[in-house]
């Protein structure tokens, strides 16, 4: 059994973000709960991240702890933060956003109203984000307090868009990002097993995060889904949707069809890259094999899109190497 010295560790991976740092620091010194670290993984920044934090500590009412890595990749700093946490719950913000000012206060109150023999299943509590004028990103969930899989949320009840909440330490050390699969890799891939292990999420209509949409922001690596930039990331995704997620068909189909065209057309954005799929991946399931099958040409077609768009940036032939 853990013996943890915060209810809650906030953990901010960070690359050359000393600009806007200080929006997540003056969030943290404005909540009003205040059992709490917050641990700052410095993924290797050259601008004045350090001494930034550094004088952060000497002045917070909370505990500030730096961790440096040299660059590495954002799941990487993430895995490490996960390492270091001393709080029971991890709160993972970007370096770019701010909690609202009640945001750990509302999850606190959230986790104590959760029956103690439902708590040894529950993984995460996940509320909303707001932009800063106030408006709702993304669905609001069905009701205002649902205890399911965050793939029940995804698939049966077609909830889209950005949430924010907090997740429990000891699972995540569970199931940290695969590092050793370069680049970008999906942040659902991680959530997806933890659900697939039976574990379920407390989902609440509370508005926890406040979301500011700015170009090269973190949180907006995974959204330049629509070239070869992040085949493997991407394809993975479309591989764990097609091979794993089947018994959710039914409530949604037409997301199944996607997957199995994504699989096809970032698999040969892959095989263009001379990038090979990770070993043990492979379709093991007659209907996945035939959905893929299925859609097969219109991956193709996606394929062949990318790779025309992709030659006018260049203004080259579309099939030129």
């Amino acid at each position: 059994m853990a013996c943890w010295r915060h209810l809650f560790s906030v953990i901010t991976p960070t690359y050359n973000r000393a600009r806007t740092l200080d929006r997540v620091y003056h969030s943290l010194r404005e909540q009003s709960f205040q059992d709490f670290e917050w641990v700052v993984v410095d993924d290797g920044s050259t601008d004045a991240t350090r001494t930034l934090i550094q004088g952060w500590q000497q002045e917070s009412s909370f505990p500030i702890r730096y961790v440096w890595q040299s660059n590495q990749h954002k799941k990487t700093a993430f895995n490490n933060g996960v390492r270091h946490a001393q709080g029971e719950w991890l709160v993972a913000i970007d370096s770019d956003d701010e909690l609202d000012p009640n945001a750990l206060y509302h999850m606190a109150g959230v986790w104590e109203q959760i029956p103690h023999a439902q708590r040894g299943r529950t993984v995460a509590i996940t509320g909303l984000c707001a932009r800063p004028d106030g408006r709702i990103v993304g669905d609001m969930y069905p009701r205002d307090v649902m205890d399911v899989s965050s793939l029940d949320m995804t698939f049966r009840y077609h909830v889209r868009g950005e949430k924010f909440g907090c997740l429990r330490t000891d699972v995540l050390r569970q199931f940290p990002f695969p590092e050793d699969i370069p680049g970008f890799v999906p942040e659902s891939l991680v959530w997806r097993a933890i659900a697939r292990a039976g574990y379920l999420t407390r989902f609440v209509n509370q508005v926890f995060r406040v979301y500011h949409d700015e170009a090269g922001s973190l949180s907006q690596e995974g959204r330049s889904a629509e070239s070869g930039r992040h085949a493997l990331g991407l394809w993975l995704l479309a591989h764990d949707t097609v091979e794993h997620c089947l018994g959710w068909f039914r409530y949604q189909p037409a997301s199944f069809f996607g997957a199995a065209i994504r699989y096809t057309r970032f698999g040969l954005h892959l095989r263009a890259q001379r990038v090979a799929r990770p070993a043990g991946r492979c379709l093991s399931h007659w209907e996945s094999r035939l959905l893929v099958a299925a859609m097969w040409p219109a991956g193709v077609a996606m394929y062949v899109r990318d790779r025309f768009r992709d030659a006018t940036m260049r203004g080259k032939h579309p099939m030129a190497t």
